[in-house]
């Protein structure tokens, strides 16, 4: 049996599935992110109750990430604006003695849908996730983009739109797109949560779409994927897709050609086919591939 984690900024969901056949829950279950040490207790706690059934987990968590196996802080969340989570080695989180691969929650999800979701048969993909932050995963030429790291795209600057005065809410940066895109970026400025925009739904995805399609744009540019799945909480809010996608049309404006794949946009920008268990299931496909005589945390990207 294997086991997969995935820890969000809002939730963390874990599974367990047998390593044949890795896109198979046997069981999972989800709870709030809360400190370090409560999540950690309820993850060693969810793993434990399969003893020795459990031989390989796979971790897809938010970050940001150290996975430079050379780094003294290998394995740790470093820079985060999460309260109580900077610093924390992910392997804590797991317990002692178990063979962990480690990946960041976008890179997760991109790995879960291009085995057994949206992205199936596409060797070039990118995952988006727009929630409680923003974050961009890749798979190109069927591998996680990057060994050592991971994209930071969510602190990507972005023109502002001409209506928008929102000072921003990113620690570091103020106005980048997660600072004025994420969930708690449009919680701030409307108010509400983005489940509860009542009337001003139409206006708050007219101005999220705008900062969307800039990103979406930007993906297209530095990462060319054939395919881009994109997911998160803020993407339930009704419209919020199509609107997306006419943004990044007009974002693009033709750039990339007429016969470029993203000119049919409803087939290139699609949202995750496994829903909310994109990550948790990209991480117990990372822990099917874990060798069996790995002995130490891997990182894959």
């Amino acid at each position: 049996m294997i086991a997969g984690v995935e820890t969000g900024g809002t939730k963390i969901i874990c599974g367990v599935a047998d390593a044949a056949a890795p896109d198979l829950l046997v069981d999972v279950v989800e709870f709030p992110t809360t400190t370090p040490i409560e999540s950690g207790e309820r993850i060693r706690g969810y793993l434990e109750h399969w003893g020795d059934r459990i031989d390989r987990v796979g971790v897809a968590s938010f970050g940001p990430l150290d996975l430079d196996p050379g780094s003294p802080t290998f394995g740790s969340i470093t820079t985060t604006p999460k309260p109580g989570w900077a610093s924390t080695p992910v392997s804590e989180l797991i317990g002692a003695g178990r063979r962990m691969a480690l990946v960041s929650d976008v890179t997760g999800a991109a790995i879960g849908e291009a085995a057994h979701g949206a992205a199936t048969g596409v060797d070039d993909v990118a995952y988006v996730t727009v929630g409680t932050g923003i974050g961009v995963g890749a798979i190109l030429a069927g591998a996680p983009v990057s060994r050592v790291g991971h994209p930071e795209m969510g602190h990507l600057p972005v023109r502002r739109h001409p209506d928008d005065r929102f000072a921003g809410v990113c620690p570091f940066h103020g106005d980048c797109i997660e600072g004025l895109a994420s969930g708690p970026a449009m919680a701030a400025r409307w108010g509400r949560p983005t489940r509860a925009l009542g009337s001003d739904r139409t206006a708050a995805v007219e101005l999220e779409s705008y900062y969307l399609g800039q990103l979406l744009a930007s993906v297209l540019y530095s990462l060319v994927p054939q395919r881009i799945v994109i997911g998160g909480g803020v993407l339930k809010v009704e419209s919020m897709l199509a609107g997306t996608r006419a943004a990044m049309l007009r974002e693009l404006n033709g750039a990339l050609g007429a016969d470029h794949a993203s000119t049919d946009a409803d087939a290139f920008v699609v949202p995750p086919r496994l829903g909310d268990h994109s990550g948790v299931l990209g991480a117990l496909h990372l822990a099917a591939s874990l060798d069996a005589d790995t002995r130490s945390l891997a990182a894959a990207g």
